[in-house]
């Protein structure tokens, strides 16, 4: 075998156990159940109940009130192997079985950093009521508010009732308030900058249908976008049908362009053109295919004229008039890596035919994340296809199968965080604000380490509160969060933490009270399907009952409302299936008005099937910025110009040194442009294809991409020869702030440079407590990464920008231990 083909056989074995190329088998085909499954049903006596997840409608098949295998309720385009897995979810060895709490805590050691490494005790439901709900009035009464923290962010189990994260907020609101937060971890830099310049957050909003995509558009280009990984999970559940209008767009044989560091599994699976980029250097690249434009009069400047503002100003920065520096070809070359006839030939092409550029939210993780996709509204304006069919530009084909047409029909209620009200489930309730006290998320490390401390941000100032108690429900912070060394310092400053959690991930492991919950599986519930296209209603039916001790979080909040006299408040008297009922109710009334026949709730409960919606013509015709193109004066954009903003006079009047009036190239503190002697290399942290973030990471899947019992790491073939690293070699990489275990896979499928390290493994470390920089066994990649704000107007997460190195690891490697049961005293 070829040394080249070695390689590649490297890369094709790391993937090998993927679904790519094959379709999913039903365990529900519909609404007829499978024949395999229901020869097997018949022979054991048992049931298929119909559930969800974010990663689509299953079929749980239960054998004596256990389930025991899972699959799909509808057949996708591509196999899906995250549903393959809920008798894992449910019978881990990593389940929070009872009520712990721990051992210091429990007996008045007020040493707070004996968090993450001190024995846990098992306490009844009603020792655990009491201390939690003590806990709550001695902070409230002692400070108020501004002292507890139930910001909770993360990938919480999908439903219309059980968010925990929402259920948290209304206990919270219901019992005298709390600190939240402001923005996520996905899009932290572009739904700030996205207002000031389109008058919206875009991020999280529909986009020209994919109809339109596939009848009009010549080139997609997935720009820091693998849609393949990405689009198995929707923040509600799947529809599945964004990976099935890829495949058609595969079978087209259009043409379809990757930019990204790593040789992603879109870019495999598509037969895409691979452009690799040098970590965080979209911005240089897209300045050289707007200059290259400028230089060669293929900039669309009637567009420019009637849609846009502020353009010369930019011109003036690209030509280089302000700071002697044309942001040419060549100039672009030396920093990206992306050799100069290729950028001049990728203007050729986006001017000339008709090109979607697809892009994903990974390139806005980054110091400056903000001017990356304010830099490619402004490239597809000089290209100027905005608003016309199958052109232009999208943020959301990677996510919640963004341009699936939305259907017609009725969405159903959801739960609400402020009292007697609720909300239509559009499947970004996420975003609203439930507590007059916030700030940016993605500094939570430095609210804690720094109370009082204030900050810009967007325009304002942000005083940090006081946190004294945070309460966590949903999420995994100390696997999301950045720099996780430094986060460990931060979460010993609090006085108590308090988590509701199904299995003992890090996060649970670092607090104090750890409250066993529910699966979404052990209680029932209500999704829509598809966050834009709202294709169907599927039942979230309990399969088994509540597992060892746990309750659901809503059955907790009601017994916490309870203790303090606020119970009628939080549960408005009604039981599960009545708020249920209500919830569907919502569609029911909203599918009459739209003249679409919807089943009464308990017909539909009883059916065990989901609910379609049909999609009109109009719909799939659609294309996001149509009607502003048509008329911009009748349809004029949210901004102070009503047109796309290019230059921003409000941020500009801002004066931040880290965000101007017009996207421009910042050279981040690291990156592969300035690493250094003892870091040279970058790293990026892609979502991994067999978790959602860290959810998942405790099943049988890791078996899949373990790589000797660690996360695995890409690595040039270049890069690990010359450190005399094989396939397969356990390796220690190190950061300035952090050091961690990994699996490696010698691949050309990564650009020379830079190191490939998934996002969402879980932090295992080895000496918690007894070193600056603990040795992370099992890989996760925010040990690495740099805790920083993008810039003054954002403050979002920038892990993209960071430098390391990496060595074969000698000698024993350590056991990875944090998907077994913490260390519990005796009795």
């Amino acid at each position: 075998m070829k040394k080249q083909d070695k390689v590649n056989a490297t890369r094709r074995n790391f993937l090998k156990n993927s679904s790519l190329g094959m379709a999913g088998a039903s365990v529900l085909g519909g609404g007829v159940v499978n024949t395999l499954v229901a020869t097997e049903a018949k022979a054991a006596e048992s049931k298929t109940i119909v559930t969800a997840a974010h990663w689509g409608p299953l079929g749980v098949v239960v054998e004596n009130g256990k389930a025991v295998k899972s699959g799909p309720a509808i057949e996708p385009a591509l196999a899906n192997e995250l549903q393959s897995v809920v008798p894992d979810q449910l019978y881990s060895e990593t389940r929070v079985q009872y009520p712990m709490v721990r051992k210091g805590y429990l007996e008045g050691n007020k040493d707070t950093t004996l968090r993450g490494h001190d024995e846990w005790v098992r306490v009844s439901w009603d020792k655990a009521f009491d201390l939690v709900a003590g806990e709550m009035k001695r902070v409230r009464e002692a400070g108020g508010p501004e002292n507890i923290f139930g910001g909770s962010y993360g990938w919480k189990s999908s439903g219309s009732l059980h968010s925990s994260r929402t259920l948290l907020h209304r206990y919270l609101n219901a019992t005298g308030g709390f600190v939240g937060h402001k923005g996520d971890y996905s899009t932290g830099a572009a739904q700030v900058i996205m207002p000031h310049v389109l008058g919206t957050i875009e991020v999280y909003e529909q986009q020209t249908s994919w109809e339109t995509i596939l009848e009009t558009s010549d080139i997609i280009v997935l720009w820091s976008a693998n849609p393949i990984t990405t689009m198995r999970i929707a923040w509600t559940s799947t529809d599945q049908k964004g990976l099935e209008y890829f495949k058609k767009y595969k079978e087209s044989g259009k043409r379809v362009i990757c930019i990204d560091p790593v040789r992603s599994e879109s870019c495999e699976y598509m037969g895409a053109e691979w452009i690799p980029i040098n970590t965080a250097t979209d911005v240089p690249l897209m300045l050289g295919i707007a200059h290259t434009l400028v230089s060669e009069k293929k900039h669309d400047v009637d567009f420019l004229k009637k849609y846009t503002t502020g353009y010369d100003k930019f011109e003036e920065y690209l030509l280089g008039k302000t700071d002697q520096q044309p942001k040419d070809a060549e100039w672009a070359a030396k920093i990206t890596g992306v050799p100069a006839d290729v950028i001049k030939k990728l203007a050729a092409d986006f001017s000339s035919k008709r090109t979607m550029l697809m892009a994903g939210w990974g390139m806005q993780r980054q110091r400056h994340g903000e001017q990356t996709h304010w830099m490619l509204v402004t490239l597809a304006s000089m290209l100027g296809q905005i608003g016309l069919p199958g052109g232009g530009f999208g943020l959301s084909y990677h996510y919640s199968n963004g341009g699936v047409p939305t259907a017609t029909g009725g969405n159903i209620g959801s739960i609400s965080a402020t009292l007697e009200t609720n909300s239509s489930n559009t499947g970004q309730s996420w975003l609203s604000k439930s507590s007059s006290i916030t700030f940016p998320l993605a500094r939570i490390s430095d609210v804690l380490l720094n109370p009082g401390k204030t900050i810009q941000y967007n325009g304002t100032e942000v005083t940090y509160p006081d946190i004294k108690l945070i309460y966590w429900t949903g999420g995994n912070p100390l696997v999301h969060h950045q720099d996780t060394n430094l986060m460990v310092k931060a979460w010993q400053k609090p006085e108590t933490i308090i988590v509701n959690e199904i299995n003992w991930t890090p996060t649970a492991r670092m607090a104090d009270i750890v409250l066993p919950v529910t699966t979404s599986y052990e209680r029932n519930d209500l999704t829509m399907s598809g966050d834009y296209s709202s294709l169907h209603i599927f039942p979230m039916k309990q399969v088994v009952e509540p597992q060892f001790e746990a309750k659901s979080d809503y059955d907790i909040f009601q017994e916490l409302s309870k203790r303090a006299g606020v119970e009628d408040k939080f549960t408005e008297g009604k039981s599960e299936m009545d708020w249920l009922k209500s919830f569907y109710q919502d569609a029911f009334d909203a599918a009459r008005k739209n003249r679409v026949i919807m089943p009464k709730f308990e017909k539909f409960w009883e059916e065990n099937k989901p609910i379609t919606f049909e999609t009109s013509e109009k719909a799939k015709k659609w294309v996001r910025y149509g009607e502003f193109r048509e008329d911009p004066l009748l349809n004029p954009l949210g901004t102070p110009s009503g047109k796309i903003e290019i230059y921003s006079d409000v941020i500009a009047k801002m004066n931040y040194d880290d965000c101007k009036g017009h996207p421009m190239w910042f050279e981040p503190e690291e990156f592969a442009g300035n690493a250094t002697e003892q870091y040279p290399l970058a790293l990026v942290t892609p979502h991994p294809y067999y978790r959602l973030h860290s959810q998942l990471a405790h099943t049988s899947l890791r078996q899949k991409y373990a790589v000797n019992d660690r996360e695995p790491v890409l690595i040039h073939p270049e890069d690990a020869k010359a450190r005399g690293i094989a396939d397969g070699d356990i390796v220690r990489i190190e950061s300035p702030r952090g050091q961690v275990l990994a699996g490696a896979v010698v691949t050309d499928g990564v650009i020379k440079g830079t190191l490939a390290l998934h996002e969402g493994a879980w932090y295992d470390p080895l000496d918690l407590g007894k070193s600056e920089k603990p040795l992370c066994k099992n890989g996760c990649p925010n040990v690495l990464t740099r805790d920083e704000g993008t810039s003054k107007l954002a403050q979002g997460n920038s892990p993209n920008t960071c430098i390391v190195q990496v060595e074969k690891f000698t000698g024993e490697a350590p056991e990875v231990t944090v998907f077994k049961q913490p260390k519990m005293a005796k009795a």
